[in-house]
C-alpha cells in the first residue's frame, strides 16, 4: 500500500477557474431574466458610484417654492420647459427626489454589500472551522443558534438604544443577522468536503491545517457560500431599509431609501410620490438581486444542473 504525497493531492479548484467563469457567463447571458436583473443592478450601482456627476440636482438643496412638486415625468408639458426639471418631483422641503434616490441608493447598497460581505466572511469562517475542528463544532454552532434567535430588527433596536441611531448601528445589525445563516450553509458544505478521501490523505501526509482549510476546504465550499450570499443580498437590503424606515438608520438630511419612504408617509394623500418612489426603488433593487441570485444558484449548484 502506497501513501499519497502532497503532490498527488487533487489540484486546487482555482486551476480551472477561468473555464468555470466562462461557463457561468454563457449560461447567465442565455437567461434573459438574469441578464435583465444583472443589467438593472449594474445600472443602479454605477449611478450610485458616480452619484455626484449623475444626479441632476444637489440632493440636500431645499427650495420652499417647489415643495411637493409632482413628477415632471408625468407632465409632458414640462418636458420642454427651460426651468430646471424635477423628473420624479420634489419632497416636502423642495429637494429633488431623483437626486436623493441616486444618493440614497449609494447608502442602501453600501449597507447591504458590507453586511453581506462582513457577515459572509465571519459566518463562513465559523462554519468551516466548525466542520474542520469537530471538538469545537458544538460550541461554535451553539453560539450561532443563539445569534439566530435574535431578529435583525430587535438587534437594531438594541444597538440604536446603546450607540444611537445611525448607519453604524444598522450595519452591525445586518452583519449579526447574516452570520448564522452563512455559518450553517458553510458548515453543511464543508462537512461534505471533509468526507472526501483527499482530505484524509492530506492529513496523513502532514499537510498543514491552514493549507487544508484554505486550499481544499474553503475553495471547495466558496461557490455554495457565494450562491447563498447572492440570495441573502436582497433580504439584507430589505432589512436595512426597514431599519431606516423605523428611524434607526441614516438620520436626516442624509439620503437613504428606507428613511426617505418614512419621511413621505405623512404626505401620502397630498403627495404620494414622496413615499412611493423610494419604496419602488427598494422593490426594484431587491427584486433584481433575488432574480440574479436565483439564476446564479441554478448555474453554480451542481445538483440543479442537467
Amino acid at each position: 500500500m502506497t501513501v499519497a504525497t502532497a503532490a498527488e493531492l487533487p489540484a486546487e479548484p482555482a486551476a480551472n477557474a477561468s473555464t468555470a467563469r466562462a461557463h457561468v457567463m454563457r449560461r447567465l447571458l442565455r437567461d434573459k431574466v438574469a441578464f435583465g436583473a444583472a443589467l438593472t443592478l449594474s445600472a443602479v450601482a454605477l449611478a450610485a458610484i458616480f452619484a455626484p456627476w449623475v444626479a441632476p440636482h444637489d440632493p440636500y438643496l431645499t427650495d420652499l417654492s417647489k415643495v411637493m412638486q409632482p413628477p415632471d415625468l408625468l407632465d409632458p408639458d414640462r418636458w420642454s420647459a427651460k426651468s430646471p426639471r424635477h423628473w420624479l418631483g420634489t419632497d416636502n422641503t423642495g429637494r429633488d427626489i431623483l437626486s436623493r434616490i441616486i444618493f440614497g441608493a449609494r447608502n442602501t447598497l453600501m449597507m447591504g454589500l458590507c453586511g453581506v460581505l462582513i457577515g459572509g466572511l465571519l459566518g463562513g469562517l465559523l462554519g468551516i472551522l466548525a466542520a474542520y475542528y469537530r471538538k469545537a463544532d458544538g460550541y461554535i454552532m451553539r453560539v450561532v443558534d443563539i445569534m439566530l434567535a435574535f431578529p435583525a430588527l430587535l438587534i437594531g433596536l438594541a444597538l440604536a438604544a446603546i450607540f444611537g441611531a445611525g448607519l453604524t448601528a444598522v450595519l452591525i445589525a445586518l452583519v449579526v443577522s447574516d452570520i448564522p445563516g452563512v455559518a450553517r450553509v458553510a458548515r453543511g458544505s464543508a462537512m461534505g468536503v471533509m468526507g472526501q478521501e483527499y482530505m484524509e490523505a492530506g492529513r496523513a501526509v502532514g499537510v498543514s491545517d491552514f493549507t487544508l482549510i484554505w486550499r481544499y476546504l474553503t475553495l471547495n465550499c466558496i461557490s455554495t457560500i457565494f450562491v447563498y450570499l447572492t440570495l441573502r443580498f436582497g433580504q439584507t437590503i430589505l432589512i436595512g431599509s426597514a431599519l431606516g424606515f423605523l428611524g434607526m438608520g441614516a438620520q436626516p438630511p442624509t439620503a437613504e431609501l428606507g428613511m426617505m419612504a418614512a419621511q413621505g408617509r405623512d404626505f401620502l394623500f397630498m403627495a404620494p410620490h414622496i413615499a412611493t418612489i423610494p419604496s419602488l426603488a427598494i422593490f426594484v433593487i431587491v427584486l433584481a438581486a433575488n432574480l440574479l441570485g436565483d439564476a446564479l444558484r441554478d448555474v453554480l449548484d451542481p445538483r440543479l444542473q442537467t
